[in-house]
């Protein structure tokens, strides 16, 4: 009885052993992949999450009201377009979560200048409102912000911990 009993106990030690070994490996790496630079292309309504040059995600985004071109000056609802760096993160914004884009860099403070504008600030990557949350991806079928970039609050979670601060992102036409 004893014999049997041993036995048993090592079947169900080696089992959930095996068993760990499956899983752990998997779990553990995915969770140290990060971001290491993202990519918005804004003709197609799209945000790319990239890592050594492959695609780790990819997510449909809304953008500013006025989507074409480069944003110029606050107010002018244009997402803007160029090199920056995700430095910054609010996990209480009122669109659920925030990520900071370091939006206005030297070139478009000059440019401001030269035009007599304020460049504006304040852009981010973003979820949905909580009054809005329950309409999802609908969000995406028109551009609502002004100048940032929304995904939905599932989506504004995944990307909040696969980017790290400091992280570049491109954002293109």
């Amino acid at each position: 009885m004893v014999k049997r009993i041993a036995s048993t106990f090592g079947i169900v030690i080696l089992i959930g052993f095996f068993g760990y070994c499956w899983f752990l490996p998997e779990k553990v790496s995915a969770a140290l992949i990060k971001a290491d630079k993202v990519v918005v292309i804004k003709s197609k309504r799209l945000l790319i999450l990239m890592r050594d040059g492959e695609i780790l995600k990819a997510y449909k985004i809304a953008l500013g009201k006025q989507p074409k071109g480069h944003k110029t000056n606050a107010g002018d609802r244009k997402t803007p377009e160029g090199s920056y760096i995700l430095d910054s993160r609010n996990p209480d914004s009122k669109f659920h979560r925030s990520i900071h884009i370091s939006y206005p860099n030297e070139s478009d403070i000059l440019n401001a200048q030269k035009l007599g504008v304020s460049p504006g600030g304040a852009i981010m990557i973003h979820g949905l409102p909580d009054s809005l949350a329950s309409i999802g991806k609908t969000h995406r079928t028109w551009d609502w912000t002004d100048g940032c970039i929304a995904v939905t609050n599932t989506e504004i979670e995944q990307i909040w911990r696969l980017v790290p601060d400091g992280t570049p992102i491109e954002i293109k036409p």
